[in-house]
């Protein structure tokens, strides 16, 4: 029992410790809030710019106002980068925002990641308000936008549709809410889910109506390796809109967003055997045989501690089984007696008579 208990805390240790420091990377980039101007930390991490501001006590935030071409974005303050260190750890992330827009058929609403070479400062109200910057900044953008706009210079499919961009504002994929009985200008509330998972280079897109789960199933999904559209580039994370010649108003009633640092040796990456054949690196020590030695040693503790921690239940549970192993009944015992045996003589009483 003893070693049970101990091998146990190992294991457990062991884990806590490697949750804690991805934790710590997490919180790094990592934000939520259900209510805005409340809270001490939204100040701090968030940023308003343009026509945006702070509305009924906290309660929303008005990106854009009634009345023609009116523009904002909130923004969070600090950038992220999507590749860390010499090891290029690559990292996922997942943002959810609920919001609501008036009837009218304005740009709608985008949510954009913005290379840090972006001038976030400038406002325009044409297509989301960052067009502009778009054409300046050699088209590395990428955003989600759930446009109320058909706009025949960016071959908008119509008034309702959900688009991926990706280093233009012409959708690289597209779908119809129509077709799902969505609609973006009703004035309600809806719930978007966006998903980004390195390790599969892929993007997810959903959407809800006020009160509805998150769905299973995406309503957009599109591979692309958003590490590679900026580098090592730090990025800005933001939701913007435009309202273009119309009154129309734009809410956020909640945000959040959640960046995860995943070691580059938890996943494998593929290889092109074509660039290795044309690069060839020789092999190197110092610290990367150092940063290789420390990952075989934790590699080596935690499978040991899971091994001891595998043994000590297998016996723990021998024991509980040995103790009620059946108990065979006691056999009578058996001695030895020793018998007399005596002659005894039959006649036969028919013989007998005869002779008689």
């Amino acid at each position: 029992m003893a070693t049970f208990s101990i091998s146990h805390y190992l294991t457990a240790l062991t884990f806590l410790i490697f949750h804690l420091k991805i934790s710590a990377a997490d919180q790094s980039a990592s934000f939520s809030f259900n209510s805005f101007g409340k809270d001490p930390k939204f100040d701090s991490n968030i940023a308003l710019y343009g026509d945006a501001k702070v509305a009924d006590d906290g309660s929303w935030i008005q990106l854009t106002n009634s009345v023609s071409w009116s523009a904002g974005r909130v923004m969070y303050k600090k950038p992220i980068k999507l590749v860390e260190g010499k090891v290029r750890n690559f990292a996922s992330f997942s943002t959810y925002f609920s919001f609501s827009m008036s009837h009218e058929n304005g740009d709608g609403l985008a949510f954009v990641m913005l290379p840090s070479s972006f001038d976030v400062n400038v406002m325009d109200n044409s297509s989301f308000g960052i067009s502009p910057g778009v054409e300046k900044n050699n088209s590395r953008i990428f955003a989600v936008e759930f446009d109320t706009y058909k706009d025949a210079k960016y071959g908008d499919l119509n008034k309702n549709h959900v688009g991926i961009d990706v280093g233009s504002l012409v959708s690289a994929k597209v779908k119809n809410l129509s077709s799902v009985n969505l609609v973006l200008n009703n004035g309600e509330k809806l719930h978007s889910w966006i998903d980004y998972e390195a390790s599969s280079k892929r993007v997810e897109i959903r959407l809800s109506q006020s009160g509805s789960t998150r769905p299973d199933d995406p309503l957009l999904s599109y591979s692309i390796g958003l590490s590679k559209l900026w580098n090592d580039e730090e990025v800005f994370v933001g939701l913007s809109s435009s309202n273009g010649n119309s009154s129309q108003t734009c809410f956020i009633h909640s945000w959040s967003f959640k960046l995860r640092q995943v070691p580059n040796w938890m996943h494998s990456q593929p290889l092109d055997p074509k660039a290795v054949a044309k690069n060839p690196k020789p092999l190197t020590t110092g610290h990367k045989s150092s940063n290789c030695s420390w990952r075989v040693l934790a590699v080596f503790i935690l499978g040991l501690a899971c091994g001891a921690l595998i043994g000590s239940c297998l016996l723990y549970v021998w024991n509980i089984l040995g103790d009620r192993r059946p108990v065979a009944p006691e056999e009578c015992g058996l001695h030895p007696v020793d018998f007399d045996y005596k002659k005894v003589i039959v006649v036969d009483k028919a013989v007998k008579d005869g002779k008689n």
